[in-house]
C-alpha cells in the first residue's frame, strides 16, 4: 500500500511564486501520469507499469501491474533488479505485453501522458510493441523532468528531489505507481506556479514541447533484442 506525506513547498528553491503543499483546486488540469520499470537494458522489457489520472488538477485514481516483458527481452538484469527489487519469478502469472496493452490503453483514453523523463517510459512503450508486433497510438506526451529544469532551481531532478520540491515526499521510488503519483503531483504544483489551465498551456508556460509518439506508416514486425539500443533508466 502507498504512503506519502506532504511538506512544505518552501523547502524548494522555486523560480515561481509558492504554492501551499497539496493545493490542487481550481487547476483544470486532466492528464494520465505514467512510469515503466523494466528488466535489463532493452528498452523493450517492461517488467511493470504505474498509472496515475489526473483530473481537474486532482489524482482520482491511481493503479499498477506486473507485466511478463516480451519474448527475447524477458531475462532479468542484477542491475535492473537492485533498482526496481523485481525479479523473473515475480512477473510469472502476469499478463504479457500484449495482453496487458488494452488495459494500459484503456486507462490513458485519450489523455496526454507525463512522465518523469518521458522519452524513456514513451520508448518503453514504442519499442514494447515493436518486439511484439502490437499497434499503438500516437500519445501525446509532457515529460515533467523539462518541466522541473525550466521552474525549479534545484541541485538534482531526480524524481525525489522534485517531487519534494512540489511538496509530494516518502513514497518508495522505482515503484511504478508510486512514481506515476509523484510525478502528477509535480505537474499539478507545476501548473500553479505558472498559472496553466491545461497540459498543454503548462508545457508552453514552462518552455517545453508536447510530444508524440512516433507511429510509423507500415505495419511494425516483431523486433528480436540485438536491434534495440539500450537506454539511461537511472532517474
Amino acid at each position: 500500500m502507498l504512503t506519502h506525506a506532504l511538506c512544505p513547498a518552501s523547502a524548494a528553491r522555486l523560480r515561481r511564486r509558492s504554492l501551499a503543499p497539496g493545493d490542487a483546486e481550481g487547476v483544470p488540469l486532466d492528464f494520465t501520469a505514467i512510469d515503466f520499470e523494466t528488466a535489463n537494458s532493452s528498452n523493450a522489457s517492461a517488467c511493470a507499469v504505474g498509472l496515475a489520472r489526473v483530473r481537474d488538477g486532482r489524482v482520482v485514481e491511481t493503479t499498477g501491474w506486473l507485466i511478463q516483458p516480451p519474448p527475447g527481452h524477458d531475462r532479468f538484469f542484477e542491475l535492473n533488479t537492485r533498482i526496481h527489487g523485481l525479479r523473473a519469478e515475480d512477473v510469472l502469472g502476469a499478463k504479457t505485453w500484449s495482453e496487458q496493452l488494452a488495459d494500459l490503453a484503456e486507462f490513458a483514453g485519450t489523455d496526454v501522458f507525463v512522465a518523469h523523463n518521458a522519452g524513456f517510459d514513451m520508448m518503453v512503450l514504442r519499442r514494447a510493441c515493436e518486439a511484439t508486433g502490437d499497434p499503438y497510438a500516437a500519445y501525446r506526451y509532457v515529460c515533467s523532468l523539462q518541466v522541473a529544469r525550466k521552474l525549479y532551481d534545484l541541485d538534482s531532478y531526480r524524481l525525489p528531489s522534485v517531487a519534494a520540491a512540489a511538496g509530494f515526499i516518502d513514497f518508495p521510488h522505482h515503484d511504478p505507481t508510486a512514481d506515476a503519483l509523484a510525478c502528477a503531483h509535480i505537474m499539478i504544483h507545476a501548473a500553479h506556479l505558472v498559472g496553466a489551465g491545461d497540459i498543454g498551456a503548462l508545457a508552453e508556460l514552462a518552455g517545453v514541447r508536447t510530444s508524440r509518439v512516433f507511429v510509423p506508416e507500415q505495419p511494425v514486425q516483431p523486433v528480436v533484442a540485438a536491434q534495440l539500443p539500450l537506454f539511461d533508466v537511472l532517474v
